[in-house]
């Protein structure tokens, strides 16, 4: 992986601040978004670039984001084929995302044969961290740079109900165990040993704390802290909420073939019910008003940049 060093580090930034933000996307086919049933995708997408763009220049962000530039492409991941880079977002289609980006690579001949395991874990794409200076400028710079976002409440209910509410073998003993053992007076000694059955006001309690017993997790980490979309200036946005729309939109602008088509299944758990406001809702009851105001209050850019409603 290439490591920033200081020098670097203000090269990459001076950079990206020379690299003004197009006026439209990149090589992408603009008929498309006039061709038949596309017309509401693409002005969505038009709606939602300018918004995140004013945004940016209100809260004057590249300044705040400076510090954070040894992070800064590390979660984006490479497709050369199509010129793609993906910023991903842990618990809005990532998965699927992944294994998209893998066809398209040409190391799968279908989305839907490829395991959870491989796409975590196979090493088989590569991120943007992992290129030269040069490798990485030149890709911010030529490739269509997609992130895929999600209402942050869903996203955190999510993320909670699949890393805590399954058997877990990474979640439970090395988060929950300090969950319990903070949180919760008198755990009992399984609770304390397993780390198993986390309730939802424990995990609130360390999200919000700022002496947390372990770190924070990509996936309940905040957006604009794993993609910093005011930094790098995103040619696509799409949402969880219109997740196949605007996949199957995407694909389409940068030549994907035909025949690949986002896949509809649910990565993991398939059979509980999808994270949804209704399900959020019975999880919020769970908290204080002081909790839920100060939980909205942590993803407040993530509401604000991208436009999503507050709770």
């Amino acid at each position: 992986r290439l490591s920033v060093q200081r020098g670097t580090r203000g090269t990459l930034l001076g950079q990206l601040r020379g690299a003004s933000p197009p006026p439209a996307p990149h090589p992408w086919n603009q008929t498309l978004a006039k061709a038949s049933g596309w017309e509401a995708v693409g002005s969505a997408q038009e709606q939602r670039r300018s918004f995140l763009r004013d945004f940016c220049g209100k809260h004057n962000s590249r300044k705040k984001l400076q510090s954070h530039l040894v992070h800064l492409v590390s979660r984006i991941y490479v497709e050369d084929r199509h010129k793609v880079l993906y910023c991903e977002v842990p618990k809005a289609g990532c998965s699927n995302w992944k294994r998209v980006l893998m066809v398209l690579n040409g190391l799968a001949a279908s989305a839907h044969n490829i395991s959870h395991q491989d796409v975590h874990y196979g090493k088989h794409l590569r991120t943007l961290d992992s290129y030269d200076l040069q490798g990485i400028h030149t890709r911010l710079n030529t490739y269509t740079k997609t992130i895929f976002v999600r209402d942050p409440m869903e996203r955190l209910v999510s993320a909670f109900r699949d890393k805590f509410e399954h058997p877990n073998s990474y979640y439970h003993p090395v988060f929950g165990k300090a969950i319990i053992k903070k949180y919760r007076h008198n755990a009992n000694e399984e609770a304390l040993k397993t780390g198993s059955g986390v309730k939802f006001k424990e995990f609130i309690q360390y999200l919000l704390d700022s002496h947390r017993p372990v770190g924070m997790d990509i996936h309940w980490e905040q957006v604009s802290k794993l993609c910093y979309p005011c930094l790098i200036n995103y040619d696509f946005i799409g949402k969880f909420e219109t997740l196949e729309e605007d996949a199957n939109y995407f694909l389409q602008l940068v030549g994907a073939p035909a025949e690949l088509k986002f896949p509809k299944f649910k990565d993991r758990h398939s059979s509980d019910e999808r994270t949804n406001a209704q399900v959020v809702r019975q999880y919020l009851k769970e908290l204080s008003k002081e909790e839920r105001q100060l939980t909205y209050d942590f993803y407040y850019l993530d509401y604000l940049m991208f436009n999503y409603t507050s709770p």
